[in-house]
């Protein structure tokens, strides 16, 4: 809600409440009933977030590999869930991270849209029946002992068993509440009819589901208010489908924070339910035939206008998604059109939007995203600053005979892109692990999102490494100087190798990656690290390099080292999953600390003549 509206909504909504307060004491009742139902369907949502365990995201991933599927996850977690919001919030987020496709988030909101009539059933059936504020006391009482435990599933069961506990609370506060208003107010005195009555109890329940954010809760209302004689059966109606576009809000609101994805599915919902709210205005006559005809066939009264409302906002639902389907393909490429796809600014964050920070999924995927555009920023620097072509060394069969080829310096600002594309991604992904840290998720995540963190600290080392040997690495590599340009094209050989070698891991299927490599380099250039000195030493005794050129080589070989390890210790710990089978074999057969040490040692003995780096 814009700040300029909520100044004023904000004291108006309680004057107002205060002055029905004053007027009716069943006013109360009504107000508290919707109050407590919100309560229970934040709590609710809550549990699930907790209980679930990752298993709505994990479902949400692979529910979308088909429209149908999309479909049906959208019907059944609303269902199960009693909030299209939620969905709708979660769809956002994953689509945000890049996660689901387009289609697929669409077809949840198409699904999601009929899972909420459900809860029009379960009031109408359930709750205006029986007494299930008998049922909310005990549900209430054990909630509380559960969400005090310190067992993440126990408080999930509890924020969820409160939460149902609440809403039938609120139900049943709103029920009593609306039959006792009656006899001290009859609000069918406000009953329109024809076209204006229509239109007018369309906009007020938009406005109601607007205010109150939950189509759900608007239902309830309805359902209440129409048992207790207290609205027309044909206002009831209006007012459903007013709440179906008010419904639209949540994910307009929970778009803002989005990418241009999210806001193209915003938009999917809010054009989705319009023309939903238009066909069901337009036939509203023939669909009121239907309504009796199916309620004739299923044994529902005539006089049952509470079972009756909730079988109306059925049909019109599953005929809107009837009818939106077949133009599916259509309305994606209307999104595609109306919110194009901005141009990729490098300078900045592509996945690490607000849309992204409510579900531990999507908070480790958008991560992970941003880590890989950081380090394709920074290779671009580190071959640039090496005077390499990215292009060049990932094509070739011979990099170090690129390498020697390479002689032209690349003409650019390295100071200034370090600031503009690698300092201020960092400067992000740090502010987004720091906003995560605070967040109560699982032990788990938050190690593996601390540790993605780690690995763009080892990238921007390793740019800043390059940084300082760029300035050298240029002075005797544009011209053929001897053994300096030699050693100096060498340190350029194996970084690009390293490069070339952790770009082959990016392609590779995740199963068939493997860290055999990743030691024997570390191993290669520990050894080459020890052996530096001494083959300098070796070519000033030659005759083959001066003083000044074998300082700056030392200083910058450093650099390069640093670099190296850097690049393979990020390597590491972004493509190579722990918890495979095929790593567990590779962790018993790599390389640990001694074995590398002894390597080091044996290599040293050879005592080589050239440098290996």
């Amino acid at each position: 809600m814009p700040t300029t509206m909520a100044k004023y909504f904000v004291p108006v909504a309680i004057g107002s409440l205060i002055f029905g307060f004053w007027m009716s004491p069943d006013f109360q009742q009504i107000a508290a009933g919707v109050a407590i139902f919100l309560f229970g369907m934040l709590m609710l949502e809550d549990g699930f977030k907790l209980f679930n365990g990752g298993y709505l995201e994990r479902m949400l991933e692979r529910a979308t590999r088909s429209t149908a599927r999309s479909l049906a996850f959208g019907v059944v977690s609303t269902t199960i869930m009693q909030s299209s919001s939620l969905v709708s919030v979660i769809t956002i987020s994953f689509l945000s991270a890049g996660l689901i496709s387009l289609v697929g988030g669409v077809g949840i909101i198409f699904g999601a849209n009929i899972g909420t009539t459900t809860g029009a059933w379960l009031v109408a059936g359930f709750g205006l029946k029986v007494n299930i504020a008998a049922y909310a006391m005990p549900m209430i009482a054990i909630a509380i002992i559960l969400v005090f435990q310190k067992a993440r599933y126990l408080r999930g069961i509890g924020y969820a068993l409160a939460g149902l506990g609440f809403l039938f609370l609120g139900i049943h506060f709103m029920k009593v509440g609306f039959e006792a208003f009656k006899d001290q107010l009859d609000l069918t005195r406000f009953a329109m009819t024809g076209l204006l009555g229509l239109v007018v109890y369309t906009l007020v329940g938009m406005a109601a589901t607007v205010i109150m954010q939950s189509s759900h809760a608007t239902m309830v209302l309805i359902i209440t208010a129409l048992a207790a004689g207290q609205i027309s059966y044909e206002n009831a109606l209006a007012l459903a489908i007013g709440a179906n576009i008010g419904t639209t809000i949540t994910a307009i609101l929970g778009s803002l924070g989005a990418n241009f994805q999210g806001k193209r599915l915003a938009l999917a919902h809010l054009i989705f339910n319009v023309v939903t709210a238009g066909i069901a205005l337009v036939f509203i006559g023939p669909i009121r035939i239907s309504v009796d005809l199916i309620s004739n066939w299923v044994g529902i009264a005539d006089t049952d206008y509470a079972l009756k409302l909730a079988v109306f906002h059925t049909i019109f639902n599953v005929l809107g998604v009837v009818i939106m389907l077949p133009t599916l393909n259509r309305l994606i490429g209307l999104l595609e059109r109306k919110i194009v796809e901005p141009v990729p600014d490098r300078s900045k964050p592509r996945y690490l939007s607000e849309a992204v920070d409510e579900f531990p999924q999507t908070i480790e995927a958008a991560l992970r995203k941003e880590v890989k555009h950081l380090y394709d920023n920074s290779v671009e620097l580190i071959a640039h600053g090496l005077n390499l072509s990215r292009h060049e060394i990932f094509e070739t069969q011979d990099v170090a005979a690129t390498v020697r080829n390479s002689r032209r310096a690349v003409e650019f600002d390295i100071d200034e892109r370090y600031e503009t594309r690698v300092k201020t991604l960092f400067a992000a992904i740090v502010d987004f692990t720091t906003r995560t840290g605070v967040k109560n998720l699982p032990p788990d995540v938050m190690e593996r999102v601390y540790a993605l963190r780690d690995v763009a600290g080892h990238i921007v080392h390793a740019v800043k490494a390059v940084k300082h040997l760029r300035r050298n690495a240029t002075a005797y590599t544009i011209h053929d100087q001897g053994a300096v340009t030699e050693i100096y094209n060498a340190l350029r050989t194996e970084i690009a190798r390293i490069l070339v070698e952790i770009r082959k891991l990016d392609l590779t299927e995740p199963e068939d990656r493997s860290n055999l490599w990743l030691d024997e380099e570390a191993a290669q250039v520990e050894d080459d690290a020890r052996n530096s000195n001494r083959i300098v030493d070796a070519l000033i005794r030659m005759g083959r390099l001066d003083a000044d050129a074998a300082t700056s080589f030392l200083n910058d070989s450093g650099y390069a080292y640093t670099a190296m390890r850097d690049l393979l210790a990020a390597a590491r710990a972004y493509y190579i999953e722990s918890d495979s089978a095929v790593a567990e074999v590779e962790r018993i057969l790599s390389l640990d600390e001694e074995d590398v040490g002894e390597v080091v040692t044996e290599t040293a003995k050879a005592a080589p003549e050239t440098i290996h780096v």
